[in-house]
């Protein structure tokens, strides 16, 4: 399924709003989406939550061959999915550009800036070396894949945990978390990739473009920086001409955001380790917010019922006595009353007015005085001349003589329906007989 393309109107909306320094969600030019990270219950499992989009990191390990050029290293591995549960626009089962694009820069980012100590991965040499395996799942699709993809990857490697191996001559023992404590990986820096959006042909700059503003962007380029500040890689994509000045303001931005990144990244896994050893509740479940539909807990909260009555009594007196004046209704316009709580009813009495209905309908009421009959048609005499005509169906009726004063009759009346009464009496035809002439 192609995604629906932006109309004109939305798109120089767009570029009006970048031109004046203004985004959609009140960021200012440089401000990065908030970002939230969340661990599950295994080692090597995170979520991370840049703005509206969501990447699901994933660390495996497995003891393989090593490669025949590196026989003292560990692999590293990393794919990154982009399903259509994240936007209905990617395709499952293929790789189309966006996703090669993105896979070749995680692999630039974290694999050939040695961030990891693939040496340290070795268990024999030449025969067992661990290879580690990072897949990346897009849960939901806002924008900024790959600064998002980058955060996931670095927080899920250094959350990760390995099985302790011992050797003893050719025997590789490999031993279970409860046997022995697992071991974390040897990581020396932490790479960030940054995002820069270019507009107008680079004359506007924006930091972590949101997936609208990717539609209208002329260019993005990519720094993988770390906290200090050294850049491990960088891609520029999109065709546009950059100064060297843009590029160095670029890298001088993306070293104060990797910065303030890095600091959260360690806040979130030291706060994850300390949960760990207490013995708390760990786990995506709980790093759900309380007070919302989607919690799965709330925090009591305890009221103190000490001295209730007292308090109460208190608040009483001190309360001040509702007013005995009770307000007169206000007729605006003559036939209208109000009714309401302290107010008196202004509408009458309802004796009254049930007198005033009955002496109503007893002046309404008409008088059949005479009935005739005439080929099944009812013709009531009534006291206006301009009474209409009733014509009945039924064969038997009553027929109520109302009369003030008195006591309502009921007279009997056979009526030939209206059916037989239109339809055509019968004439006898009488047959001429035509002369034939003779021939």
């Amino acid at each position: 399924m192609k995604e629906t393309p932006l109309s004109n109107c939305e798109r120089r909306f767009l570029l009006r709003a970048i031109e004046e320094k203004k985004r959609l969600d009140g960021r200012q030019t440089y401000d990065y989406r908030n970002i939230r990270i969340s661990f599950g219950t295994d080692y090597g499992c995170c979520i991370v939550e840049l703005g509206k989009t969501r990447v699901l990191g994933q660390v495996s390990c497995e003891l393989v061959s090593p490669k025949p050029n590196r026989a003292t290293e560990g692999i590293l591995f990393f794919n990154l999915e982009l399903s259509q549960m994240a936007a209905p626009a990617f395709e499952p089962g293929r790789q189309s550009d966006l996703l090669v694009k993105l896979n070749r820069l995680l692999e630039r980012c974290l694999r050939n800036s040695k961030c990891i100590d693939t040496e340290s991965l070795c268990v024999v040499a030449g025969e067992k070396v661990w290879q580690i395996r990072v897949d990346l799942h897009l849960l939901n699709h806002d924008g900024n894949i790959i600064d998002a993809a980058s955060i996931a990857a670095i927080v899920a490697l250094c959350h990760f945990r390995r099985p302790d191996v011992s050797v003893q001559g050719d025997e590789v023992t490999l031993y279970a978390p409860e046997e022995r404590d697992p071991v974390p990986l040897s990581i020396h820096h932490m790479p960030i990739c940054v995002s820069f959006a270019f507009f107008q042909q680079g004359t506007y700059l924006l930091v972590d473009p949101h997936e609208r503003e990717e539609r209208v962007m002329d260019g993005l380029l990519v720094i993988a920086v770390n906290k200090h500040r050294e850049i491990c890689t960088v891609q520029s994509s999109g065709g546009i001409m950059l100064l060297k000045e843009q590029v160095l303001r670029c890298s001088k931005i993306a070293g104060v955001k990797v910065a303030e990144i890095t600091e959260l990244i360690q806040k979130a896994l030291e706060n994850d380790q300390k949960v760990r050893k207490e013995g708390g509740k760990f786990g995506f479940a709980e790093s759900i917010a309380d007070r919302r539909i989607t919690a799965f807990k709330m925090e009591k909260a305890s009221v103190d019922t000490c001295d209730v009555e007292e308090k109460a009594e208190e608040i009483i007196a001190e309360a001040e006595p509702p007013s005995e004046v009770v307000s007169k209704p206000v007729l605006w316009t003559p036939g209208t009353a109000q009714i309401g709580e302290g107010v008196e009813n202004s509408w009458g009495d309802p004796d009254n007015s049930e007198k005033d209905e009955d002496e109503g309908g007893s002046d309404g009421a008409v008088t059949f005085d005479n009935i005739k009959m005439d080929t099944g048609i009812e013709v009531s005499n009534t006291g206006s001349q301009d009474a209409p005509i009733v014509l009945s169906d039924s064969e038997e009726e009553e027929v109520i003589i109302l009369e003030p004063d008195k006591n309502p009759k009921k007279i009997r009346t056979q009526t030939i329906s209206a059916k037989q009464e239109k339809a055509p009496s019968k004439k006898p035809v009488k047959k001429r007989k035509k002369k034939r002439a003779a021939n």
